[in-house]
């Protein structure tokens, strides 16, 4: 691994005719700008620069990248670029817009909408702050994740997957839309054909079959469906649960989840343990199964979900118009959040 992150690309540098205003988020993979297009408006776009395999100076726009780590930067690079491709096809309210993708200084830069608002995670970790035992309302996790399912469902119908879903990757923006960002397709491409990149999954949200170095068989979208089922679990416990190996030694879910029976319902605990099943086979096969069962049981929950649910979720816990967090705060919450108790 690099011992240099690699330098972000300073403000009013000039790509692909996007002018970058400031960085908004680092992470392993890449780097994520603010940027301005010919018209002046907003975007966001996505820099391919995976921190295992390359390192750049600052004031440079071109990354080095060592001759034995050529071949593996190449493979995440076209698999960043498909994955752009992919997601351009795509026009869902639950599903970050791709507005455009290219290649330029030896990498790739996808440009998406620019969102404002907060990610659910923000959201879990004010709510557990105020020490209530209901992090979130059941009318509000089933109104959120009717939503995410809609964009998921379309997202698998495109022949992809998410693979990196978990609620510092569900975006509520100020208009309450939830939005899946940040895929991690050619992320799980780098981890299973390296054999010098960290695994880039996020425990506790990762299902079992993502630590197995398998080239990506045994993936499907009972794979996303084990993510939805732990974000589920977030937010009514206001911790991710523990990750899939702690769990195949011992597994606690259950006792953890028969905490909260009595303050969401039965049914609700239930289709979160059939979600995180440990065994692919056990889970919903497709997010048209989960949604149906969701529906099945909204019918018969006496709980009404109330009109602007965001609005006042917002107001209540003192994130009204929030911007998307930077880097720092981000990763703060994200650290802290990322500890089971």
């Amino acid at each position: 691994m690099s011992k240099t992150k690699p330098a972000p690309l300073p403000p009013d540098t000039l790509i692909g005719g996007y002018r970058i205003v400031r960085l908004l988020a680092a992470g392993g993979f890449g780097l994520v700008y603010l940027a301005l297009d010919a018209q002046g408006r907003e975007v966001a776009i996505k820099e391919y620069l995976p921190a295992a395999l390359a390192t750049r100076a600052p004031g440079e726009l071109l990354p080095q990248v060592a001759p034995e780590k050529q071949a593996l930067y190449r493979l995440g690079l076209r698999s960043f670029f498909e994955e752009g491709r992919a997601l351009a096809q795509i026009a869902h309210p639950a599903v970050v817009g791709v507005l455009n993708f290219f290649r330029e200084n030896d990498t790739v830069y996808m440009v998406m909408d620019y969102l404002q608002g907060a990610s659910l995670q923000d959201f879990i970790v004010t709510a557990r702050g105020r020490q209530r035992k209901k992090i979130l309302r059941e009318a509000t996790i089933r109104s959120l994740f009717d939503e995410v399912l809609r964009g998921l469902r379309i997202v698998h119908q495109h022949k992809m997957l998410h693979l990196d879903i978990k609620p510092a990757n569900i975006f509520i923006t100020d208009d309450n839309r939830a939005v899946l960002i940040d895929f991690g397709a050619a992320r799980e491409v780098l981890n299973t054909e390296g054999t010098f990149v960290r695994p880039m999954y996020t425990p506790g949200f990762a299902a079992p079959e993502m630590y197995r170095r398998t080239g990506g068989a045994g993936l499907g979208p009972w794979t996303d469906i084990y993510a939805i089922g732990a974000c589920i679990y977030s937010c009514m416990q206001g911790y991710p649960p523990h990750d899939a190996p702690q769990r195949q030694e011992k597994d606690r879910l259950v006792t953890a989840l028969a905490r909260l029976r009595g303050l969401y319902s039965n049914e609700l605990i239930d289709v979160v343990e059939w979600c995180m099943a440990l065994d692919p086979l056990s889970r919903p096969q497709s997010v048209f199964a989960l949604q149906r069962e969701l529906a099945r049981e909204a019918a018969a929950e006496p709980e009404p979900t109330p009109s602007g649910w965001w609005e006042r979720l917002r107001a209540r816990l003192g994130l009204a118009q929030a911007q998307a967090p930077d880097a720092a705060s981000h990763q703060s919450q994200r650290s802290s959040f990322l500890e089971p108790p």
